[in-house]
């Protein structure tokens, strides 16, 4: 624990539909709408129904982002198999090193937090360099596994963009209810580009954070989360693959 930064002292509720195993097992159909997840928070993540797009929430505003890297604000009746969102109060806020990687910002995300125990909504927004993205592409039934249908996902590297990386920064110990470490998708200031991040540049920016202390876990109604495996032996190997994919 930073000894220097003193512990969240305010409950702060983070919402969460489905779970990261449900996604990885192929269970993609939408069962709740954007219109409410934003009952639930104006910041977060996700993606929609049969996996079509990634989804980013940033100032109370849900967008849908394609294969092709570009962005559109997504309908209120829009469905999503898995989403988390939270209402974003900036209680840590930093001014970021110039010229930091994702892996380096990483390092210096981790020195202004009071403790890796709890669950942190991150927001870093300012010039990037470069912002590497994929984005995950509309299935069709009978859906695969996330592995598959990630495994053709093509990267766009954008350079030289100002824009929002916002996602969730998640202990260890949720590994399966999430993604552990940090899961965040990007929009330019345009809002009209996008995807998932795989690695990024800040020239210059500014990092807040959101301690969250308490989860609200949403599980899908449905016959196929009734009968998903979520708790493969591989289940390292496929977040890496899926979200990671180094």
């Amino acid at each position: 624990m930073n000894e220097e930064h003193v512990l969240p002292i305010e409950r702060h509720t983070i919402f969460q539909s489905s779970l990261m195993t449900a996604l990885l097992d192929g269970i993609y159909d939408g069962e709740i709408s954007v219109g409410e997840i934003l009952g639930h928070g104006n910041f977060g993540i996700g993606t929609f129904d049969a996996l079509d797009g990634e989804m980013i929430i940033v100032d109370g505003v849900a967008y849908q982002v394609r294969g092709d890297g570009t962005a559109e604000v997504a309908s209120l009746e829009q469905r999503s198999p898995f989403a988390v969102a939270t209402n974003f109060v900036p209680r840590i806020v930093a001014q970021a090193p110039e010229g930091m990687r994702r892996a380096e910002l990483s390092e210096f995300i981790s020195s202004l937090l009071p403790s890796e125990n709890y669950m942190y909504a991150v927001r870093i927004s300012g010039v990037f360099s470069e912002v590497t993205v994929r984005t995950v592409t509309k299935q069709q039934r009978p859906y695969r596994p996330m592995m598959e249908a990630t495994g053709d996902d093509a990267e766009l590297v954008f350079h030289d963009v100002t824009g929002v990386i916002a996602g969730f920064r998640t202990p260890v110990y949720e590994k399966g209810i999430g993604v552990p470490g940090c899961h965040v998708h990007f929009i330019d200031d345009k809002r009209t580009s996008g995807g998932h991040v795989l690695d990024f540049v800040l020239h210059q920016g500014k990092v807040e954070v959101c301690p969250g202390t308490d989860l609200n876990l949403k599980l899908p109604l449905t016959h196929d989360f009734s009968r998903a495996q979520l708790a493969p032996e591989d289940l390292d190997r496929q977040i890496h693959a899926t979200e990671v994919k180094s």
